[in-house]
């Protein structure tokens, strides 16, 4: 239990009146008159007599009693945050069907890029071990999934594990019809949720293994409107660019890596950073995008003011409750078993 501790720690000084108190209380005068009280004090001595000053003492210990209560005894339990200013971030992340190559784990060839992204994403949203970063709990962020269309899976929120299980269940892109890179379009999606934060700081965490083949807007001009908004861009070219390992169906059904050309526009990419002010980064591995992330996380920590307050519980009415009852006995043992004459 912490220790006790005084609102008004200063009020304890009226205690110092309980002898006063207990000087004053004590004091019966008597109306009738003796000639001598020699006689009675050789007698023997009751228990009512040996108790007479109880209603004084306890009166004195009402004072006591009521003047720890007045100067706010309490003791502290928690510490609590009230509020903290972090950074707005939106993770834009590709999951079109090249995402689907076998080359950011080296010598394993059955983990597939988007596979990587996730782990890499949960260590640097949760601080999991490794090289991501330590965590962004202070920080709302969201999720969007883009291929030949871009989808808004998470608004900006500080429930980390929701948005996590919502990146664990993205899936690469199946449908023909629907697979594509539409950088344009998922960073344009990025940038409208963004706009509406009321966060100093707002930034977007653009992946991509591919080159803008899709969607209805251009990325520089995403970009652009993200610039005007304050918002940067950090963009990553995740995988190799060139030939990669890539799952592929034989004639007879059955699967197996083949070598196919992939192609990272690092040049869009980069431009659309240099527009916003913010940084274009290559991964050619699992570690070189723990790397980055971690990277990033350390230049978008903001300094801010954190205000905390403790919680404390009160005992006031346990000393004022104990005073009430002393002063009522004394009243009470006054008027009934220690009464005395007029």
């Amino acid at each position: 239990m912490s220790e006790i501790e005084f609102r008004d720690p200063w009020l304890l000084l009226l205690s110092l009146l309980a002898p006063l108190v207990f000087v004053w209380a004590s004091r019966r005068p008597s109306m009738l008159v003796y000639s001598s009280l020699a006689i009675l004090d050789q007698g023997p001595r009751s228990v009512r007599v040996r108790l007479a000053k109880l209603p004084a003492l306890l009166m004195a210990l009402t004072l006591i009693a009521l003047s720890i209560a007045i100067a706010g005894p309490r003791t502290p339990d928690a510490e609590t945050r009230i509020s903290r200013e972090g950074v707005a971030i939106m993770m834009v992340v590709d999951h079109s069907s090249s995402m689907n190559a076998r080359d950011l784990v080296k010598d394993d060839q059955s983990v597939d890029r988007l596979q990587v992204v996730k782990q890499v994403f949960r260590q640097f949203v949760l601080g999991e071990e490794g090289t991501a970063g330590k965590g962004r709990p202070d920080d709302t962020i969201g999720l969007i999934a883009f291929a030949g269309y871009a989808d808004s899976l998470c608004p900006l929120t500080l429930d980390h594990g929701n948005l996590v299980a919502m990146l664990d269940d993205l899936e690469l892109v199946r449908r023909e019809d629907e697979d594509g890179t539409a950088i344009g379009d998922g960073l344009a999606l990025a940038v409208e949720r963004l706009r509406r934060s009321e966060a100093k700081s707002r930034i977007v965490i653009l992946l991509t293994d591919g080159v803008n083949n899709a969607g209805a807007i251009v990325p520089k001009e995403a970009a652009e409107v993200a610039a005007a908004n304050d918002i940067k861009v950090y963009s990553i070219g995740a995988g190799t660019n060139g030939l990669a390992p890539i799952p592929m169906q034989d004639p007879f059904g059955r699967m197996q890596l083949v070598r196919a050309e992939v192609e990272i526009d690092e040049e869009t990419l980069t431009e659309i950073a240099d527009v916003t002010g913010g940084q274009y980064f290559r991964a050619v591995d699992i570690d070189a995008l723990g790397e980055i992330y971690g990277q990033i996380d350390r230049l978008e920590r903001t300094k801010v003011t954190e205000f905390r307050y403790l919680q404390y519980t009160e005992h006031y009415g346990t000393f004022a409750l104990l005073g009430l009852c002393l002063m009522g006995t004394a009243v009470v043992l006054g008027s009934t078993v220690f009464r005395t004459l007029p």
